[in-house]
């Protein structure tokens, strides 16, 4: 779906909803409708829908600029920091607005409060439901962005790999991957970059800190990018020399309820039951109260975006959704393995995005 098929989807959602105005306000889905990309900081910015009128932004003037020469051709009104941008919103709307649409989201009720003085609607409505549907099915063009965003997370696990010795630190290995992140062209991390050893492992949303690689230890690396917009996800988990049997066993368990929950993956398929292809085989195998998180997350402009693959979603997935599979054991005190792959739903089945192996590797 191209700039101006995204612009006319939500204009005909306004006809739809007999919407008076529709106001996008988060960054991200300014830069889905748009191709204007920016961080206003504490400063309004507002791509603005209005019944049978033409759209416009609403932007500081810091901004204007880049504004003007985003992709899709917009107008562009500016405001200094010394003006109230709600003016120019009133000015270039007709008010008081009947219906308005918002993303609930992503308005603080600081905001709110200056949009009713503003626009005075006499009601508001959530457009965010909307957006996530046109969201949730990538295009062409969102896949090779999403792809080449894995293709560099995954050159950035690569070499931060060779970096791996005993007694390096968990912090020295996160620096070396966020400085090979913007080495190799990524706009920023996705998320904290995450390395996690021995019994720190075992914490699923562990923090990186002074402790050290030891020999016997499992390593985890949970990373991503963002490139051109888009985010990548991947975890892998090594072992550190000559692992123990109860670790190497529970690596394969992971990895074979990843894999089994990839062949679940398909169009149609109901969420909870992909999610349960893992979770009933971790289980068979005796670590069910171990696996503690959910099995996946879509991905793209976000790094957790709809939709959520647990086992009390009971939505089907659909052709063209990217999403995680990401099976974990964790055992306190010993360790944590994690094994994340990116998953194109395609009409087929799953596709894997994600090519870093999964075989168990013993490095450092």
């Amino acid at each position: 779906m191209s700039l101006s098929a995204r612009q006319r989807a939500i204009m005909t959602y306004m006809e739809e909803t007999h919407l008076d105005v529709l106001l996008i306000t988060d960054p991200k889905h300014v830069y889905y409708f748009t191709g204007f990309a920016s961080n206003p900081h504490e400063r309004f910015l507002g791509l603005v829908f209005r019944r049978d009128k033409e759209p416009f932004l609403l932007v500081p003037a810091l901004d204007r600029q880049a504004a003007e020469s985003a992709p899709a051709s917009i107008n562009v009104y500016a405001h200094q920091d010394t003006e109230d941008p709600y003016l120019l919103l009133q000015l270039h709307c007709a008010v008081p607005v009947r219906k308005l649409g918002i993303e609930k989201d992503t308005v603080t009720v600081r905001r709110m409060e200056q949009l009713q003085a503003a626009l005075c609607p006499q009601e508001v409505i959530d457009i965010q439901p909307r957006i996530t549907e046109l969201r949730m099915i990538k295009t062409q063009e969102e896949l090779s962005l999403i792809t080449s965003s894995i293709e560099l997370v995954e050159q950035v696990l690569q070499e931060g790999v060779k970096k791996v010795r005993i007694g390096a630190a968990e912090l020295e290995l996160v620096a070396e991957l966020e400085y090979q992140m913007k080495k190799l062209g990524a706009q920023a991390p996705a998320f904290d970059t995450l390395v996690l050893t021995g019994k720190n492992s075992a914490l699923p949303h562990g923090r990186p800190g002074p402790d050290r690689i030891q020999s016997g230890d499992l390593l985890l690396f949970d990373l991503g990018v963002y490139y051109n917009g888009y985010a990548s996800d991947i975890t892998r988990t090594f072992a550190i020399g000559e692992i123990s049997p109860e670790l190497q066993r529970i690596y394969e368990v992971v990895r074979e309820a990843n894999e089994r929950a990839i062949r679940a993956v398909k169009p149609g398929a109901v969420m909870a039951a992909v999610d349960q292809s893992a979770r009933e085989f971790i289980t068979s195998e005796g670590f069910g109260p171990q696996f503690l998180h959910r099995l996946g997350h879509g991905l793209g402009l976000d790094v957790h975006e709809y939709p959520s693959v647990h086992g009390a979603n009971q939505e089907s997935l659909r052709a063209g959704m990217v999403l995680t599979i990401e099976p974990g054991i964790y055992v306190p005190g010993k360790g944590g393995v994690r094994i994340e792959d990116d998953v194109l739903v395609a009409p087929e089945g799953a596709r894997v995005l994600t090519t870093f192996p999964k075989e168990l590797a013993c490095i450092g």
